[in-house]
């Protein structure tokens, strides 16, 4: 073990503010630790006594990018619909570690992330109202939506035209 040397009664009370700065803004949600430290910048606590309590908190498993990476991927994918790209984006943003992202995105294989596109577009395409004609504005919309959610072009294309005469095939039934 290391020695340190003793600290002042305000160096204390200084870490134990932004101890309970990173906790109150670990109950609202996980964060990653470069948002906690980005918030203690913001409030202007030194780099030292950030690095010691976010060093505490990791210690203590309450700051883990490794597992907030794996459950803002898994959350991600089923409520809003995100494709790799776009959740890549996120963690990202979030200050997670291009390794951590990479394993995080690794359990989504290319016929899950198919599968995730396809039942977007179904659930979008029975609220359509399909006249003749429409298939271009529709066909441009879904694409969009695809994209936005961050899932390739070609297959948002290609799951939007098979979709596309799926549920036209559905309905002329």
């Amino acid at each position: 073990m290391t020695y340190c040397p003793p600290q002042s009664t305000s160096e204390v009370s200084r870490e134990e503010q932004a101890r309970a700065l990173c906790l109150r803004l670990l109950t609202a949600r996980a964060r990653t630790r470069a948002e906690l430290a980005g918030q203690l910048t913001k409030r202007g606590y030194p780099d030292d006594v950030s690095g010691r309590v976010l060093d505490r908190l990791a210690h203590a498993g309450l700051v883990d990018d490794v597992d907030f990476a794996e459950q803002w991927v898994q959350s991600r994918r089923v409520n809003a619909g995100k494709g790799k790209r776009a959740l890549a984006a996120e963690l990202r943003t979030k200050g997670v570690d291009n390794d951590v992202i990479t394993d995080a995105l690794a359990g989504i294989d290319a016929g899950a992330e198919r599968e995730r596109a396809e039942q977007l577009v179904r659930d979008k395409l029975r609220r359509e109202k399909l006249g003749d004609g429409d298939d271009p504005k529709v066909m441009r919309r879904l694409v969009g939506m695809l994209a936005r959610r961050g899932y390739g072009q070609s297959l948002a294309v290609d799951v939007v035209t098979s979709e596309l005469a799926n549920e036209r095939e559905r309905r002329r039934v």
